[in-house]
């Protein structure tokens, strides 16, 4: 479908969509299990398209087992759901478009379409007068060495579509290593961008959610720390003077309203104590960084989704506790649970609560999402001396 087809889908008149109604979810992972658990309580039901048998939000709710660009797959989630939603962009848009035309899709596929392309997204960005990293599109290794020279390196040349948890990806350091990014990302038959590599202090994110009656609500900022390009902890309240948390979510309001967002929009940010604030990514759904949410705030990332989508009012997103999230890969999964499944005295000792958040993933690879930690303290550094007691994720 061309990008005139696929951003002139206009959406139907917004609903309000009742508990009892059933949602469908595109995607049948660990978000779209928290989403159904949350939803759940409300008294919604939950049916996903996954093709993965007994997916994780499969365990706890209805799953139809088949590809994501299975037209009459995609029908049949339409025929059972009275509202759809997706829990991760990398749906196929064709699919949500054609269901914005046969059910009741909110969120509508333009953001869908424009968040899986980072050129197409960054311009969004723009457009909504934020602030992005300078960017190129390449498209030859003869441009990528001009632009190159001209970002100076570090810098960042990223595949256009298909990249998440650093996939799709070079860090070009020096000269020596532009030949070998063109040749390895080049394969990839999607359009290159080439990013100037900002300095930062710290990694940013913030939740925001949107109603189709226009409210809006923000979480509060989380400090991200990453790992080998996946997300290892979200402290929360970052450690960033209150303006620039409060700029934070500026942002992302700004950025929920001129994108037309329905339900949820997570914003990647950089800050530089030095240059301020720029927008790195946009992820329109419930996101790792939000997983703090479900136990120190009064309204879960998950909930609020489901109030969006389905024009409820949005619940009270105000922080209860510090708290800090840490990601369980497949590597930390055992000794995790096998920590948590005794009495912690370091726990006791400190008075924090870790809070673990299973997904029921069968197979742990090393690097895999299985689960994650929310640890409940005093104070975010309460929570971090935890984590680094327990020497289940030293680095």
């Amino acid at each position: 479908m061309s990008g005139d087809a696929m951003t002139s889908n206009v959406r139907t008149e917004p609903r309000t969509i009742l508990p009892g109604a059933t949602i469908g979810v595109l995607g049948g992972g660990q978000l779209g299990r928290m989403m159904a658990l949350a939803g759940s309580a409300m008294g919604y039901r939950f049916v996903a398209l996954d093709p993965t048998p007994d997916a994780p939000c499969g365990q706890v709710a209805g799953q139809i087992v088949a590809a994501y660009d299975d037209v009459k797959a995609a029908r049949e989630l339409a025929s059972r759901a009275d509202v759809i939603t997706y829990e991760f962009e990398n749906v196929d848009a064709r699919v949500a478009a054609m269901l914005m035309a046969e059910s009741y899709v909110p969120q509508g596929s333009e953001l869908l379409y424009t968040t899986q392309h980072r050129l197409r997204e960054k311009r969004a960005i723009e457009a909504a007068g934020v602030r992005v990293a300078p960017y190129a599109e390449i498209r030859s290794l003869q441009e990528l060495q001009e632009v190159a020279a001209r970002f100076g390196f570090p810098c960042v040349l990223k595949t256009a579509t298909g990249g998440y948890d650093g996939k799709g990806q070079w860090v070009i350091r020096g000269e020596a290593e532009i030949e070998p990014a063109w040749g390895a990302l080049g394969e990839a038959k999607t359009e290159l961008v080439l990013e100037q590599f900002i300095r930062f202090d710290k990694e940013l994110s913030v939740i925001a959610a949107r109603s189709p009656r226009g409210e809006i609500r923000t979480f509060p900022t989380a400090e991200n720390v990453h790992v080998d390009n996946i997300l290892h902890l979200s402290i929360v309240p970052a450690r960033v003077p209150q303006s620039v948390q409060r700029e934070a979510e500026e942002l992302a309001v700004r950025i929920a309203e001129g994108l037309n967002v329905i339900g949820l929009i997570a914003v990647e940010m950089f800050w530089s104590a030095e240059h301020g604030l720029y927008v790195n990514e946009l992820a329109p759904r419930p996101h790792n960084s939000g997983h703090y949410t479900m136990d120190a705030c009064r309204t879960s990332q998950f909930e609020q989704h489901v109030r969006a989508i389905c024009n409820l009012p949005l619940g009270d997103p105000g922080l209860l506790t510090p708290v800090v999230m840490v990601n369980v890969l497949g590597k930390h999964l055992e000794p995790v649970v096998a920590r948590l499944s005794q009495p912690d005295e370091a726990a006791a000792k400190r008075n924090v609560k870790p809070s673990l958040h299973l997904y029921g993933k069968r197979e742990a690879a090393p690097k895999r999402k299985m689960g994650h930690v929310n640890v409940l303290a005093s104070s975010v550094e309460d929570a971090l001396a935890w984590i680094d007691e327990t020497n289940i994720w030293k680095v």
